[in-house]
């Protein structure tokens, strides 16, 4: 659970208030209230399983999401009242609904999570206010052109179900991201059958904004054999990503 002191965020209030809605999450009252209220909706919705398990978000990722939901609800019908219910008060508290959820994201990297999801589709990223450019009126030109590059990745297991992991550019002399993208993207799974290809549906994904990192699987599948593959990822521009790599096995 993550608390905030009123009086030493009264700058950022003030920020998120009078600043123009132009991020993923808004910022201003009546537009997050919209925003809010028709995401959390959209994760519950679907059957036979809900938009949530569909992206491959935790259940506590979907929980915690509602819960802010759920607790700016009757407080924004209390704000909706200009004439009697409208306070300070109550005005500070929606703010502080925003900012936590803001800062959520930003902890739990939620909306990149969805946006790299490979069950994402349109909808999702209209929803969610997470595409810029093609749903968004332009204000600036930006590179239309895939990232071209493919991973090159050295895998090291380090013991208790962890691999270190080191990604390259295919001409590069050492770890790191290449130009076009912020972040590699892979997709794994875990046994003694390989995956048909990227496509496979079984797969689970992940994503790192550095191009050295453990991966942990959990102790418990030590000793078993890991199947992965790896691309270059813009969680800006999703539809920048370069292409999967070969499948790497350990």
């Amino acid at each position: 659970m993550i608390f905030f002191n009123l009086q030493n965020n009264k700058t950022n209030i003030w920020k998120y208030n009078s600043m123009p809605d132009r991020s993923r999450i808004p910022r201003m009252i009546s537009t997050f209230n919209v925003y809010i209220i028709s995401t959390s909706r959209y994760l519950i919705a679907g059957t036979p399983i809900t938009n949530g398990e569909r992206l491959e978000l935790s259940p506590e990722d979907i929980s915690t999401w509602i819960a802010f939901a759920e607790e700016w609800k009757p407080l924004y019908k209390l704000y909706s009242d200009k004439s009697y219910s409208r306070t300070t008060a109550i005005k500070d508290q929606l703010l502080l609904i925003i900012s936590r959820t803001v800062t959520f994201d930003a902890k739990y990297h939620l909306l990149d999570r969805i946006s790299t999801s490979p069950q994402v589709t349109v909808t999702d990223i209209a929803v969610f206010n997470i595409k810029r450019g093609l749903l968004q009126k332009k204000t600036h030109t930006i590179s239309i052109t895939p990232v071209k590059d493919t991973v090159r990745a050295i895998l090291k297991p380090i013991g208790g179900g962890q691999a270190y992991i080191k990604c390259l550019g295919s001409t590069a002399q050492r770890p790191g991201i290449v130009a076009g993208a912020d972040c590699v993207q892979y997709l794994y799974c875990i046994g003694d059958t390989p995956p048909l290809s990227a496509n496979d549906p079984g797969l689970k994904t992940g994503l790192s904004s550095r191009a050295s990192f453990t991966l942990d699987i959990g102790a418990a599948f030590q000793g078993k054999k890991l199947f992965i593959y790896f691309r270059w990822f813009n969680t800006r521009h999703p539809e920048l990503a370069g292409s999967w790599s070969g499948m790497m096995e350990m």
